[in-house]
This record gives structure tokens, C-alpha cells and sequence, in this order.
């Protein structure tokens, strides 16, 4: 298939869908993401559609994508980009949180929205998938936000070498989101920050 065939084809789908993730235009297409990437700067100059964090939107509804200025969602915390946690919902809003912690509380109050999340690992600093991440709790390591205190890992082995030396305990992304829904209901003081 012709750049320009892959080309139609994205737009008939970014008609139909609204957002899409570039590794499932991938998948669709049968090439790989630089391809896919390569395919969509024509469509993003054009102004048919907006890159979006891992993917693309319809550009009609970019005005929907705008990100709250700099305040957590849930907190009302400053973000800092190094531990944000986004949440795209299925009406292409975005909702930001300052810290995982934040994040999985927003998730839970939006589930059956969300058709994305995003989150940044606590090492590599990269941006993986929210609900593929492994979450650390219970470290000795400050990071001067939201409590009970969750960390993201975008590999298992890497947030096991950091227990090790922080200590706590690593959850996949469902038990991370009980947890600390669970020791919210335990204390009132919600997102309370170390003094």
C-alpha cells in the first residue's frame, strides 16, 4: 500500500473513531510505527488531525484536548512533568494528575471513560502505559507529593531492583488502584503532602 492509500485510510478511520493509538495504525496497516509516523506528518500539517500523547485525534476536536493549565485534577497540586499521570477519557478530554497516587484516584472516579492512560516511569522518565505499569508503595524514598506515596515502573524487573534498595511493595496496576483506594478510605486526609 502507497503512502498516500495508508494516508486515506487513517482518515476514514480518524473519521470514524475520533483518537486513535499510532501502534494500533501500526497493527492496521501492517508497517511499523516510524512508517505510521512518516504517514501522518502530511495529515498533521494538513491540520486533519492533532498528535496526541501516543496517538492522534480528529483536529475538530482539538479545543477538547486542551490540558488543564498546570494543577492536578484530583489535588489541585501542582504537576510536575517527571511524575504526571494522564488520563484520556472516551470524549477526548484529558485529565492530568500530579502524581500516580492522584492518578489512580482519577482513574477509579472515571472508570468505563477512560480509553487511555498514561504515566511516566519513575526512572527512565519515559511515558508507558498506565494500566500496563507496575506501581511501588510503601518506599522510603521522599518524592514530596500525594500519600500514600506510588511510583511507576514500565518494567517489573526494574521496580523490583528498587524495592530492593527503598524498600516497599510492587502491584500491578488493578491491585495499586485498590490499595490506595482502600487506605483513602482509611484516612481522611486525602493527598495530604509530607510536611
Amino acid at each position: 500500500m502507497l503512502p498516500t492509500e495508508r494516508q486515506k485510510q487513517i482518515k476514514a478511520w480518524i473519521q470514524d473513531k475520533k483518537s486513535l493509538k499510532i501502534s494500533l495504525l501500526s497493527e492496521w496497516l501492517g508497517v511499523s510505527e516510524m512508517t505510521v509516523h512518516r504517514d501522518l506528518k502530511p495529515l498533521i500539517e494538513e491540520g486533519v488531525v492533532v498528535k496526541t500523547f501516543g496517538g492522534i485525534t480528529l483536529a475538530e476536536d482539538e479545543s477538547s484536548l486542551q490540558l488543564s493549565v498546570d494543577t492536578c485534577a484530583y489535588c489541585s497540586n501542582q504537576i510536575r512533568e517527571r511524575l504526571v499521570y494522564r488520563i484520556i477519557l472516551s470524549n477526548q478530554e484529558i485529565k492530568q494528575a500530579c502524581c500516580a497516587h492522584c492518578g489512580l484516584m482519577l482513574h477509579e472516579q472515571n472508570e468505563g471513560q477512560a480509553v487511555q492512560a498514561l504515566c511516566r516511569d519513575f526512572l527512565t522518565e519515559t511515558t508507558i502505559s498506565a494500566v500496563q505499569a507496575w506501581y511501588v508503595l510503601d518506599t522510603s524514598l521522599d518524592i514530596g507529593c500525594c500519600e500514600p506515596q506510588v511510583l511507576s515502573f514500565g518494567q517489573h524487573e526494574q521496580a523490583e531492583k528498587f524495592v530492593k534498595g527503598f524498600g516497599g511493595g510492587i502491584y500491578n496496576f488493578t491491585e495499586a488502584m485498590e490499595t490506595v483506594h482502600e487506605r483513602m478510605n482509611m484516612h481522611s486526609n486525602c493527598c495530604k503532602k509530607k510536611q
